[in-house]
């Protein structure tokens, strides 16, 4: 290869290294000039190192287009629609459960077509409530099943004990000479310890109950959306793109996330006054942080300081944790909880250890709204274990025998 000089020469080497549209499979990019750095060889799609398991690593907040992201389109539909017995209803807005008080079942779902406004009334067997925490409680109020939560008697039921995450405590550290390549971080991941999380330490004098993990790492490298600057960097102008160019690559978090326990205060109702497109009453969220989510995270902050100075950054934020009342509009976490509790007693709780409502044998709600508290971590993996649990109480034991299987 003769040696290029201009810049129409490289240009032009581009443009033959090219491929036909119907054969790019990522972008241009990859096609003409990715290469590995250590050996110079061309990067292939697939393989250990290929294009496809770098799509993998790098998935984060957004869509996959390698299709390795969970998610139903990828996991679950694909065994699903070859089924004759399975139907996917698009546009299909659920408005209410219609509900035999008497028989204590749900004899039907009623959904709305958003394409053209019709209701329709859809028969059921079994239902299963999956529709986030919000919608499963809302789907409960609206359809009469269940007793409401009345913070002032404490008695009742469904939207009782909603419970959130408290976050924002830790420090951010910055490093001249390490990277950290936030491009490639994800949202699961970094490091995470326990040692100060529920039990796990001695709480005398602390004046709190409970605890959080602390986590070190990155979840993303959004360009925009993340430009981590240290204290006293610039904050516009040449200087403070300069300085962001400086420390994009230099720096990780080292936060604590803290457990919030259930508060007679914090419940989900009806609102009495504002209403939905479909006619409904909105479903209102009462919620405030109470003093010993503060505590806690006083003593995360501190505890990530600690570990943080370790580290021995080049400078780091002074530690930090979040003060004041609740506010919806930053966004702080979706690991909401609680509305529509498990438990042992029909009075305190809305369904049984197998999901399965207690005023209705044939409805199951499947969901973080099943969760009592909110135990600091994201509530992901023990959903996704007691929707395994419920379905496999559903075919082992319900379809066998319908009816309760629990008895209070």
């Amino acid at each position: 290869m003769s040696v290029i000089e201009k810049k129409h020469e490289l240009e032009a080497y581009f443009h033959d290294a090219g491929k036909p549209r119907e054969r790019w499979r990522v972008g241009t990019e990859y096609e003409k000039v990715g290469i590995y750095r250590d050996t110079g060889q061309a990067i292939p799609y697939f393989g250990k190192r290929g294009v496809d398991f770098i799509l993998r690593e790098l998935i984060e907040r957004f869509g996959c287009e390698s299709n390795a992201k969970a998610s139903p389109n990828v996991n679950v539909f694909p065994v699903l629609l070859p089924d004759p017995k399975f139907t996917l209803r698009t546009h299909a807005y659920v408005k209410n459960l219609v509900y035999d008080k008497q028989a204590k079942k749900v004899k039907s779902v009623v959904y709305v077509d958003t394409r053209t406004g019709e209701e329709y009334e859809q028969p059921a067997g079994i239902v299963i409530l999956g529709a986030y925490v919000f919608n499963n409680t809302l789907l409960m109020l609206v359809s009469g099943i269940g007793t409401p939560y009345d913070p002032a008697t404490g008695k009742g039921s469904v939207g009782k004990n909603y419970c959130y995450q408290y976050t924002g405590s830790g420090t951010t550290l910055f490093f001249e000479d390490k990277e950290t390549n936030p491009f490639m971080a994800a949202g699961a991941f970094g490091s995470i310890i326990d040692d100060f999380n529920g039990d796990n330490f001695d709480h005398s004098g602390l004046g709190f109950v409970g605890g959080g993990h602390i986590s070190a790492g990155l979840s993303n490298g959004r360009p925009i959306g993340t430009r981590a600057l240290p204290p006293g960097a610039p904050r516009w102008g040449k200087e403070w793109k300069r300085a962001t160019a400086k420390w994009y690559s230099r720096w990780f978090n080292v936060d604590g996330t803290a457990c919030d326990y259930a508060h007679r205060e914090n419940y989900l109702d009806l609102d009495p006054t504002y209403k939905d497109a479909l006619g409904r009453p909105l479903l209102r969220m009462t919620y405030n942080f109470k003093d010993n989510n503060y505590k806690i995270g006083a003593f995360l902050a501190q505890k990530c300081g600690e570990i943080a100075k370790s580290m021995n950054p080049t400078v780091m934020t002074e530690p930090r944790y979040r003060k004041g009342d609740y506010d919806s509009r930053p966004y702080q976490s979706t690991h909401n909880t609680g509305g529509t509790i498990m438990g042992s007693d029909p009075s305190t709780s809305v369904v049984n250890r197998y999901l399965q409502a207690w005023d209705a044998s044939n409805l199951f709600i499947m969901g973080a709204s099943t969760f009592p508290q909110n135990q600091s971590y994201n509530p992901t993996g023990p959903l996704g274990a007691l929707a395994y649990w419920s379905a496999n109480a559903i075919t082992t034991q319900y379809l066998k025998n319908p009816g309760p299987l629990m008895h209070a």
